[in-house]
């Protein structure tokens, strides 16, 4: 048997190519967009994809099975059912159907020829190194109402059958820390059955209505994005990737993208995108978190223009918004372009900063209005009764619930989904937004604690 696990870190996501080295053949398993890295990987070894299949519909990114059965010719195997057998050469691949975190979820263990057991299984989002798939994103992100908890209590009967199998049993999920598929995976890439026995909360809860309950609290809010996959998922992306090298606008090319409201990306960090812009452009940092800030505030129906540092940085960018989907990046700027902005009599636009004094003594006289944009368990641990709460993934569609006439102070926990989230109100129009430095984090007075509105 041949196995090799490729890593996606920008989405934390994992997928797997499994091979016959006698008979040549291999078989791809939750394959995202970027298929070369499976071709080239089985080319190497001397293997040829003849198969291509996945553990569910993804809602994180978009699946590259149909385009990499196209490139390949490898067949499908979809749908599948439980005890269904794949055989890939000598290697054997056995489905076991786990309903929970979607409905048609199946992991596969896998056997290598003349074991006389299971090597592993690749068990996509259905167990994770210490953590489980959540069973709320029919509901929360796809809007299929009444989902959450009938999915939880199939996820825990797939659980009960998973537990008799050996403990010696690998275990390869589809996703690692960072993924929003969970809510505390681990970040070793792998882990046994008879280690999660011991340490994984989910799989020490006996009792089901105690498993629905604490599986569905304080699960993160789904980025915006996840109900486009399902749907692209489903029936197969509306167009083909944007080319790896986006052309290069002229810097004359910027002005009457903005009267045009164009969405335009400006790739730097974040304080140097306080510190100065171009005004209307939205600041999404080329940071690991990248694609999934992007899916939750940039539009799937509009071209795109990036402002990076360098062509390497718009490349980059382009590669990971093409995995999610926003395939309409049409150009792209540096960063020289700001400065010949400004030279040209262009205005400049800053995101005035404010520390966690300031806001104090401002929040006594009822001077601003502040804008908490962390998830709802955060916000739950504790929060400024005066706030308002709109997490980052909700907010581009909520715009109509930023209050007027007052400064908006903007906070997370740290300051940076929340310096994303001043750019995005920035650009739409809301004059005298700030950050606030350090996020709560920084925050040394009373908080507010529970579901209560402030």
């Amino acid at each position: 048997m041949y196995f090799q696990r490729f890593f996606e870190p920008k989405l934390a996501s994992a997928s797997y190519l499994v091979g016959c080295q006698k008979s040549g053949e291999a078989i791809v398993i939750d394959a995202n967009r970027d298929i070369d890295q499976y071709v080239d990987a089985a080319a190497a070894v001397g293997l040829t994809i003849a198969y291509t299949t996945e553990t569910h519909i993804h809602a994180d990114f978009v699946s590259g099975t149909r385009s990499l059965a196209a490139r390949t010719g490898a067949q499908v195997l979809l749908p599948l059912a439980d005890g269904d057998r794949i055989m890939v050469g000598n290697v054997r691949l056995d489905v076991m159907h786990t309903p929970g975190h979607t409905p048609e979820h199946v992991i596969f263990i896998v056997t290598d020829a003349g074991a006389p057991r299971a090597w592993g299984a690749l068990t996509g989002d259905f167990v994770f190194v210490g953590d489980v798939g959540r069973p709320d994103l029919l509901e929360r992100a796809v809007k299929v109402q009444g989902t959450a908890e009938s999915s939880a209590r199939d996820l825990f009967a797939s659980l009960q059958r998973f537990r008799e199998l050996p403990a010696d049993l690998q275990i390869w999920p589809g996703h690692g820390a960072g993924s929003a598929c969970g809510k505390a995976l681990g970040a070793m890439p792998s882990t046994t059955l008879g280690y999660e026995l011991a340490t994984n909360w989910a799989l020490h809860i006996s009792d089901e209505a105690t498993f629905v309950r604490e599986v569905l609290k304080g699960q993160p809010e789904p980025p915006r994005y996840f109900a486009i996959m399902k749907r692209v998922n489903r029936g197969g992306p509306d167009r083909e990737p944007t080319p790896a090298r986006p052309p290069r606008m002229p810097d004359a090319a910027l002005g009457p993208l903005l009267d045009a409201n164009a969405t335009i990306v400006d790739l730097r960090r974040a304080d140097a995108f306080a510190a100065a812009h171009v005004p209307g452009t939205i600041n999404i940092p080329l940071t690991r978190s990248f694609p999934t800030w992007a899916g939750s505030v940039l539009p799937y129906d509009a071209d795109i223009y990036l402002i990076g540092d360098d062509e390497r940085a718009t490349i980059e960018a382009t590669h990971d918004l093409s995995l999610i989907g926003l395939d309409r990046v049409a150009g792209r700027f540096t960063r020289q372009v700001i400065d010949r902005w400004r030279e040209a009599g262009g205005a400049i636009g800053t995101v005035a900063q404010i520390d966690a004094r300031t806001l104090a003594d401002a929040l006594r006289t009822g001077a601003v209005a502040v804008l908490d944009v962390r998830d709802e368990s955060e916000w739950d641990e504790g929060h400024l009764a005066e706030a308002i709460h709109l997490p980052l993934a909700t907010l581009a569609s909520r715009l109509g619930d930023i209050p007027r006439g007052r400064p908006i102070v903007v906070h997370c926990q740290a300051g940076s989904r929340s310096a994303i989230a001043a750019s995005v109100l920035t650009a739409s129009g809301i004059p005298d937004v700030r950050n606030l430095t350090g996020g709560i984090a920084a925050w040394a007075g009373p908080l507010v604690h529970g579901r209560s509105d402030p």
